[in-house]
Order: structure tokens, then C-alpha cells, then sequence
């Protein structure tokens, strides 16, 4: 049974084609009109690595081999001129952001200084609701308790830690560089902090991953106690460490049928320890405990991606920053919107996106979303056990979950 493309990723590592960004960076009317009818998330892009994972094909450099104006400090200050942009674009009827999110890259490896003065700055404008999800992607390695404790009383209140692996051997294929022990301890001193939710990232399906190695990676992050769960599937993409060693033949190509069955054997030992799945690739121990922001991608909200690379959205304008940073903060010191190209979404490709993100969550998708033709063909997959229908929803079922693409394929107009 070949598994479904789990792997959901907000900013690909190569941006799509588009249309030209205007300099300005400002939008169309229709566009801002919908502010105030999603919330509002923003994503912070932190560039930076120690060192680039065998796996990874997102948009990260190792600072010191970077440069005058492209290091950490260029970083922070061009960040906060995207925000000065994002007031100038955005106007004073925008909603405070309801999620934030530092991803990366990793953005653990700044100082917290340098994550509090973001922060304070998104703060500023557009401002922060009181009850919003505040996440920080981490290392466990660039994490100690003091910097965690700091972080807390900043305002941050969920961390999603890149564990992956908790077989050594499985994260030296992946080339992290952390130690499968520091992971409870970071857990231990996240809630010792005061931070609210606490999450972990596993990867599944690595080359000479057994089984057996899954589940020692599944039981150890259970035994961590953390309130959320991420579990993806490999793909080893060109251009990696990995699809390079692939090329030369060094290791074999991704097992989808052994994906599946790591899939269900998450499925099994998550549920069973009270996880519940509410998107294909995410299991949470409550409904107060799903990644809110994450949730707002695939629910179509509004969000503003700072930082090099960063994806943006607003009412149905999508848009993506240059991808190096010295360029990144050149255009921005310059007066410019960072911007390297937009699209403007009309009503039928809005709506097939709906199909593709929300068929993803458990809740499923509202029928009405479907043309008349595609609900006539919701009898096969349904046939076969993919999808449930009820009077007012579409949603996929656990054999479905592992044929995703193919289900959303079949479907659609």
C-alpha cells in the first residue's frame, strides 16, 4: 500500500512561478477588505543552521559562510523593517495576529534577545491577541533551561522541538546533531518554564529504518509527555545530502509500502497513548492542544511570512520573499517590499485549494465546497472505504489518510 504525501510543507524550498511583486509591496483593495474576516497569523523565517541535515531542502544557511549583511544581526533588522512594510500595507484595521510562529532554519541557534525584540516588534504591530499561540522552533541542543525560562516571560508559550529519531544510528542517516537523551530534558525544562504546549517533530521512513526503530522513536516520544505530535514521511528531495547519496547509489530509494506501515503503527501506539490525529500528519492529547497556527494554513486564513524565503497570504494574494538574506535585507534597506513575486487567487483555484488543506484535517470538508460533479464521483472512494460522507461533510478515513493525494486527485474537477 503506497502512503499518501504526507509531508505538507507552507514555504517549498523553490518558489513557484508569479507574477511580479510591486516595489511597494501594497495590495489590492479586495484583499485587504478580508482582513478582518480571518484571523491573522505571522510567520517568523529563521534562516540559520549549524549545520544543513541530510533531509532538509528549506531555505537555511550556515551563518559564517554567509557574510557581511547576511548574518544574524542584518537578520534582525531587516525583520523589523518587513514590519514597518507590513503596517505601511496592511493599515490600521489589521487584527492582531492570533498565532506567531518562529520556524527555520533554527531559530533556537539566536539569542533570545534576538527573538524577544521580534517579538516585541510584531507586538507593536500588528499586534498580539492576549490569547495567542506563540511557538518556537527548536534544536533540543541550542536549548538550556535559563534560555527557556527567558523565552517564557517574553511571551513564547509553545515549543516544537525537532526530535526525529531516538535511534542514534537513524539520526546519524539524517545528519542531526542532537543526543536522543536531551530531548525529555528539554521537555522537562519547557514545562518547568511555564510554557504551555509543548510539541515534537518525528520523521519516519529513513533509509535502513526498521519497524522496530519506529516504534523505539514512537515510545520514546511518548514517554516525554509532550501535548502534541508530528510524524512525517521522508522525501528525499534533489539537491539534498540524501538525494545526492541516492544519486550515487549509496542508499536505496524511499519504501512507500514501509512508510504505510509506519504510518498505521503511529496511528496505533499514538491513539493508544491517548493522541488523537486531527490532520494526516499531526496527533494532539485535546482539541486545546492542536497547533493553532499550523491550523490556520489549512483552514485558509490570512498570515504574513518575515524573513527571507517567507510565504505570505492575504485575501486570496499570495506572495514570497527573495530567498537569500543579504538580498532579502538589500531590498528592504533600500525601501523596498522584499517580495520576489505574487499570484492573485480567483474564486476556482481558492476553492480546489480548500479541497486539498481541509480534506487533510479530520473534521473534513463541508460538501457544499464540491461542484455537483464532484460529489457525484464521491461514491467510489467511499466504495472503497477512502472517505466517510455525511449530510454535511467530506472526510477521509484512516485507509484514505494513507491515499490522500490520490482521493483529492480523483475527485476534483
Amino acid at each position: 500500500m503506497a502512503c499518501g504525501h504526507v509531508l505538507f510543507q507552507i514555504m517549498p524550498s523553490a518558489p513557484p512561478s508569479g507574477d511580479p511583486a510591486p516595489p511597494d509591496g501594497m495590495l489590492p483593495v479586495s484583499a485587504i477588505a478580508e482582513l478582518g474576516m480571518r484571523d491573522l497569523g505571522c510567520y517568523v523565517h529563521v534562516p540559520f543552521c549549524r549545520a544543513r541535515c541530510g533531509y532538509c531542502d528549506f531555505n537555511t544557511y550556515i551563518p559564517d559562510r554567509l557574510g557581511a549583511g547576511a548574518d544574524p544581526q542584518a537578520w534582525q533588522v531587516a525583520v523589523g523593517q518587513e514590519v514597518a512594510l507590513a503596517r505601511r500595507v496592511l493599515g490600521a484595521s489589521c487584527p492582531p495576529a492570533a498565532t506567531v510562529f518562529f520556524g527555520g532554519g533554527t531559530p533556537s541557534l539566536l539569542a533570545p534577545a534576538q527573538l524577544i525584540r521580534v517579538l516585541e516588534q510584531l507586538a507593536d504591530y500588528p499586534g498580539i491577541a492576549p490569547d495567542a499561540e506563540i511557538t518556537l522552533e527548536a534544536n533540543p541542543e541550542t536549548l538550556g533551561a535559563a534560555e527557556l525560562k527567558e523565552l517564557c516571560r517574553a511571551g513564547f508559550n509553545r515549543i516544537s522541538l525537532g526530535m526525529q529519531s531516538a535511534v542514534p544510528r537513524i539520526l546519524a542517516v539524517l545528519d542531526r546533531g542532537h543526543r536522543p537523551e536531551r530531548v525529555p530534558r528539554v521537555v522537562g525544562w519547557a514545562r518547568e518554564a511555564g510554557f504551555a504546549q509543548v510539541s515534537l517533530d518525528l520523521i519516519y521512513g529513513a533509509p535502513g529504518e526498521t519497524l522496530m526503530d519506529w516504534r523505539v522513536s514512537l515510545n520514546a516520544a511518548i514517554q516525554a509527555q509532550p501535548d502534541h505530535i508530528s510524524a512525517y514521511a521522508l522525501v528525499i528531495e534533489p539537491g539534498t545530502a540524501l538525494g545526492r547519496r541516492l544519486t550515487r547509489g549509496e542508499i536505496a530509494p524511499v519504501d512507500e509500502d514501509q512508510q504505510a506501515d509506519s504510518y498505521l503503527v503511529a496511528e496505533d501506539l499514538l491513539t493508544a497513548a491517548g493522541y488523537r490525529n486531527y490532520e494526516i500528519s499531526n496527533w494532539s492529547c485535546g482539541v486545546g492542544s492542536r497547533a493553532r497556527h499550523n491550523l490556520a494554513y489549512w483552514l485558509g486564513a490570512n498570515w504574513w511570512g518575515f524573513g527571507p524565503g517567507a510565504h505570505s497570504h492575504v485575501g486570496g494574494v499570495r506572495w514570497w520573499n527573495l530567498r537569500h538574506p543579504a538580498r532579502y535585507a538589500a531590498c528592504l534597506g533600500a525601501g523596498h517590499s522584499p517580495a520576489q513575486a505574487r499570484e492573485v487567487l480567483g474564486a476556482e483555484p481558492r476553492r480546489v485549494e480548500r479541497v486539498l488543506l481541509e480534506l487533510r484535517l479530520a473534521d473534513g470538508l463541508p460538501l457544499g465546497v464540491l461542484t455537483a460533479s464532484e460529489r457525484d464521483r464521491l461514491a467510489d472512494p467511499m466504495g472503497r472505504g477512502l472517505i466517510e460522507v455525511s449530510t454535511e461533510r467530506v472526510r477521509l478515513t484512516l485507509a484514505g489518510r494513507l491515499l490522500a493525494d490520490t482521493v483529492v486527485r480523483d475527485l476534483l474537477d
